[in-house]
């Protein structure tokens, strides 16, 4: 490609790095995968949450860690398996041949750069519903030994792993073909303000191709970044629930009330999200983030694996709530929601039509771009009041964890009754060993895994909101110091 043609496919405008460069873009890679790893091997079923050795460093030795954590007999080679990989490839592309195969709505997106708009086909929420119809017949049928639940428990790290693998790939293979962009292309395909920096390293993780598409052979175009946005990875979150649920009542012979909590809010807030598929086209993901490592990693591996860590920690150690624990979980869930669900609905009907009656009384700021801000109403109150709702349903995921944290005591070789209570605060799982979950020592300490969602969920918040906020800066110059001085607070008034 020739410069001249290389300058008229890229933005008018650019901006520096983000995510503290090509060294954070290195660290964030390398890091976020091994936060991974750990959250599995350092709360498991075989010693305990977190494993002993991590509460008693005067006699850690590595022999004994790897053996506690359960690593793998066959070392790093173990963390891999052909099978799994061929299993989770199955799972992509059913979820491919139901977003071309079941009906759907085609929506336009924004406004690109380069003039027009892409299309694109939602049908994620049936999709998501036929997988789970047919996953809910098989348990009815088997139980909870039904094969995909057991094989999801019995390959947990080689899930993560094959994830991983796909989501560097993907990267990889974005990046690459990133440099056929050509201008006036037919395809309407360009590139990311914030992807083309010149380094490869940070490139490759924030993503070069605003929206990369394929043709896929009998299934069609698929745009990769709104693929991977709603459908393998959400999905496989709510998956990954229902295993634990169902390997809780394998273990225990029933299934606790704060197990069935998580699993319904997680499973509401993904089914909310692919009810409401189209609303992605407004986000920072799909109008101005390239797709890199950084999507691709975030939707396919971080969201499931880290997102489900409760619910994973409740299959070993069930907590019963009752009624009270109940109420008070449910309270903050549904006050979460209410502002998250209601403040986003009143941003997308004001932008897909300002006159529906529900939205036509807010008020509104004209920017000399064209677009109108939002000065009352859920938008008047803050900056980013969804973010607010977000991060307060963090919290109903990690509440019913309690004071978290167990150890595992393998006792002698004799077959109790499922769901068996040892001295009022433990459990004894059946099998060919007796074993006795309890908390022990490492009540509390449990707590930095099923809690840190919420102290990751508000970095993470934070942070996406200063990236919004450069962006608007850029978008809207003046305009938009005027409208800080209209709604003044981030996110929280009177805190940020």
């Amino acid at each position: 490609m020739s410069k001249a043609a290389r300058k008229s496919v890229l933005p008018a405008k650019t901006h520096g790095y983000e995510f503290g460069g090509p060294l954070g873009a290195l660290a964030t890679s390398l890091g976020l995968p091994i936060v991974c790893y750990l959250a599995a091997f350092v709360c498991n079923d075989v010693s305990g949450c977190p494993v002993p050795s991590v509460l008693q460093p005067g006699s850690l030795t590595l022999a004994k860690l790897k053996k506690e954590a359960g690593w793998p007999q066959d070392g790093f080679l173990g963390l891999a398996s052909l099978r799994v990989t061929g299993f989770v490839l199955a799972y992509y592309l059913s979820s491919l041949i139901l977003q071309a195969a079941l009906p759907g709505i085609v929506v336009q997106g924004a406004q690109l750069r380069s003039g027009g708009r892409l299309e694109y086909k939602f049908n994620a929420f049936s999709s998501a519903v036929t997988i789970i119809s047919i996953a809910t017949i098989g348990t009815y049928i088997y139980g909870p030994g039904f094969y995909l639940w057991t094989f999801i428990w019995d390959n947990y790290v080689q899930l993560i792993t094959v994830n991983l693998g796909i989501a560097f790939s993907l990267a990889c293979f974005v990046y690459y073909r990133s440099f056929s962009v050509k201008s006036g292309n037919k395809h309407k395909r360009e590139l990311a303000a914030g992807g083309h920096t010149g380094n490869l390293m940070y490139d490759w993780f924030i993503g070069r191709e605003l929206n990369p598409r394929i043709a896929v052979p009998l299934i069609g175009t698929i745009d990769i970044k709104a693929f991977c946005e709603l459908r393998p990875g959400m999905l496989g979150w709510v998956l990954l629930d229902l295993a634990f649920v169902a390997h809780q009542y394998k273990l225990y012979g029933f299934v606790s009330d704060s197990i069935i909590l998580i699993t319904l809010f997680q499973s509401l807030y993904v089914f909310d999200a692919l009810w409401m598929e189209p609303a992605i086209l407004s986000t920072m993901d799909i109008t101005t983030d390239g797709f890199g490592f950084m999507l691709a990693f975030g939707d396919l591996v971080w969201l499931p694996f880290i997102y489900s860590l409760q619910a994973r920690y409740l299959a070993v150690y069930p907590i019963q709530l009752g009624f009270t624990g109940i109420f008070g979980v449910l309270a903050v869930q549904g006050f979460g929601y209410w502002i998250f669900r209601s403040s986003n609905n009143e941003k997308n009907r004001f932008r897909t039509n300002p006159k529906d009656q529900r939205i036509a009384h807010l008020q509104y700021m004209q920017t000399k771009s064209g677009s109108k801000l939002l000065t009352s109403g859920w938008w008047g109150f803050s900056r980013h009041p969804n973010y607010l709702g977000d991060w307060i349903m963090a919290w109903s995921y990690c509440l019913p964890t309690g004071i978290a944290g167990y150890v595992i005591k393998h006792g002698s070789p004799v077959m109790l009754s499922h769901g068996d209570m040892v001295d009022g605060e433990g459990f004894v799982s059946g099998g060919p060993i007796k074993q006795q979950v309890l908390q022990g020592e490492a009540k509390g300490w449990g707590m930095l895994i099923t809690y840190f969602y919420i102290i990751y969920f508000a970095i993470l918040l934070i942070h996406r909101e200063m990236r919004d906020e450069e962006a608007c800066k850029r978008k809207y110059g003046d305009d938009w110091e005027e409208y800080k001085k209209k709604v003044r607070w981030r996110i929280l008034p009177g805190i940020y």
